[in-house]
């Protein structure tokens, strides 16, 4: 004989084989015991969850001869032909390649004959979804009253499309995603009967893959299983086998994104499918990866727990994870990430889309959806850390005393100095600030703190002291981690005041403070509106030749 599909092999044969539906099969149980029996039932749900099997069974329970505590024996004469699909009784109909109303109306014309053996002619309709409009309405007065010996079980994995008028004929039950752990040990007994070995952990994973169908969990078994023929199935096998990523593999990748290192991104996913990992299925679990560091995040370590199937090296892993991001960016990845599965069903090039969208995430200030912003704040911060622990000397320091701006001359070696801006060059600045930010780049992480400039900033400048200095005041209210973050940032400030020389030919030194904090000293906003139409006195604009910057800053 041909081998038989372990999902076949192992389908139930009475409701007490039925994993994770316990309320329908009671109540489907209760219904035979007690002979309430409805005329007709409708059984939806996603695919593997058991509908067509628990039809199957209430087909051969209602016609067996010797039913024990709900359940048919298996052994009479009814029960055996009903199995090996010879009774007459019970006609399963398959509704995506039978939907017309010519079909319906051969089930109408069957109806009026009494079954030739047992109580009840039973008919299954599998995705009755499928059918046309017209066989619904052909079908409808049938199944509002049909002969008390005549019972539908119509079953479906879109309910939605299921006309209302046929909804409130049936007796409706929702078949729920079976849980991995159930499917796990269902996959266990079967593979001791199967004289084969696995460990839990590969058997856990290919539980969680099939995201609660026990059809996909065995089929996925199956796979495993004759790829490494007589093998003991372990982890790192049944990855190889499905072509899955590993957890370290969306670790690291996530680690990545964090730092913003777009290169090894793309390097990360580019390996994994050259290693045979299918796109959509890679960023479905990384999804799912995404959504078990989002729980770390928001629930306690004893919830996470039981929240999250994963090993304790793993959920360690997680918890770390969840420490260098916020549940915002967590949030903003999936959000990008399963938009990209919608568009994934209609490409032709699935990778180049991943790709695109793995990029988008790596670079938060290419992304204009308002919660990118914490992901550019976040970036920052990073930044400004990695440029401390480098030695970064800030402006102001000892070191850098001189008060001058350094750009890359001609001739190697040679510094362009310029000269301190005045408190008429403060003003002048003052009165073409619209101008002078709406005019500077926003790339390279410049993005967030252009913005702060041209919408939630205050020039000042110190009256008393009259110092050549630009002091900002920078806005908070829904932008105050943003503000936070750039009056901390001494990248910033050097890029602000790098443009301002570029701009001006002037070193116009900069200071950023927030607007609850103190003052420092006595400022005052420039009066902007009496410079507007001023020529910028001691100021020009490019003032310094082209070439005397062979490279420019930004």
């Amino acid at each position: 004989m041909s081998y038989v599909a372990l999902y076949r092999k192992a389908r139930p044969r009475i409701f007490d084989e039925i994993k994770g539906q316990d309320p329908i099969v009671r109540a489907l149980r209760n219904q035979v015991i007690t002979d309430r029996l409805q005329h007709a039932y409708l059984f939806t749900g996603t695919r593997g969850t058991g509908k067509t099997s628990a039809a199957k069974i209430l087909a051969r329970a209602v016609n067996c001869e010797h039913p024990e505590n709900g359940n048919p024996c298996g052994e009479c004469s009814v029960c055996r032909s009903i199995t090996d699909g010879t009774s007459m009784n019970v006609i399963e109909i398959d509704a995506a390649s039978n939907n017309g109303v010519d079909n319906i109306r051969d089930i109408i014309d069957e109806v009026r004959y009494r079954p030739t053996e047992g109580r009840y002619k039973v008919y299954i309709i599998d995705e009755v979804h499928m059918l046309s409009a017209g066989a619904f309405n052909a079908l409808l007065k049938t199944l509002e009253e049909p002969p008390e010996y005549v019972i539908f079980i119509l079953a479906t994995t879109e309910a939605g499309r299921i006309p209302v008028t046929i909804l409130s004929r049936c007796q409706r039950y929702d078949f729920r995603r079976i849980g991995s752990r159930q499917i796990a040990l269902r996959m266990k007994e079967l593979l001791q009967k199967e004289d084969t070995e696995a460990e839990d952990k590969a058997l856990d994973f290919i539980a969680r893959a099939a995201d609660g169908s026990m059809r996909d969990a065995l089929s996925l078994l199956d796979r495993c299983i004759a790829f490494y023929m007589g093998e003991k199935l372990t982890y790192e096998k049944v990855l190889k086998a499905l072509g899955e990523a590993d957890h370290e593999v969306f670790s690291g990748l996530t680690r990545k994104l964090i730092r913003g290192d777009t290169a090894g991104v793309i390097r990360d996913f580019s390996n994994q499918i050259s290693e045979g990992a299918e796109v959509s299925q890679f960023i479905s679990d990384y999804v799912w990866y995404l959504r078990n560091v989002l729980i770390v995040s928001e629930t306690d370590s004893k919830d996470a727990e039981e929240l999250i199937d994963v090993s304790s090296e793993q959920l360690e892993d997680l918890k770390k994870i969840s420490g260098e991001l916020d549940s915002d960016t967590v949030a903003r990845y999936i959000r990008v990430l399963s938009e990209l599965m919608n568009r994934m069903r209609f490409a032709s090039d699935r990778r180049v889309l991943a790709e695109t969208s793995l990029i988008l995430l790596s670079k938060a200030e290419s992304d204009e959806h308002e919660d990118a912003w914490t992901g550019r704040i976040r970036q920052l911060e990073l930044k400004v850390e990695e440029l401390m622990a480098g030695g970064f000397v800030p402006a102001g320091s000892f070191e850098n005393q001189a008060k001058k701006t350094d750009v890359e001359p001609a001739d190697e070696g040679e510094k362009v100095l310029l000269p301190d801006a005045a408190p008429d060059d403060l003003k002048a600045i003052a009165a073409s600030w619209d101008r002078l930010i709406a005019d500077m780049p926003g790339g390279k992480g410049r993005g967030l703190l252009k913005n702060q400039l041209q919408h939630h900033a205050h020039v000042q400048y110190n009256e008393e002291t009259l110092e050549n200095r630009l002091f900002i005041e920078l806005g908070e209210g829904l932008n105050r981690e943003a503000a936070r973050v750039i009056a901390a940032d001494e990248y910033s400030k050097e890029e602000l005041e790098k443009y301002l020389a570029r701009k001006t030919g002037k070193h116009v030194p900069v200071t950023f403070y927030l607007a609850k904090d103190a003052k420092p000293g006595s400022l005052k906003t420039i009066d902007t509106q009496a410079y507007a139409e001023a020529q910028m006195p001691g100021v020009q604009v490019e003032v310094i030749p082209d070439s005397e910057f062979p490279e420019d800053p930004f």
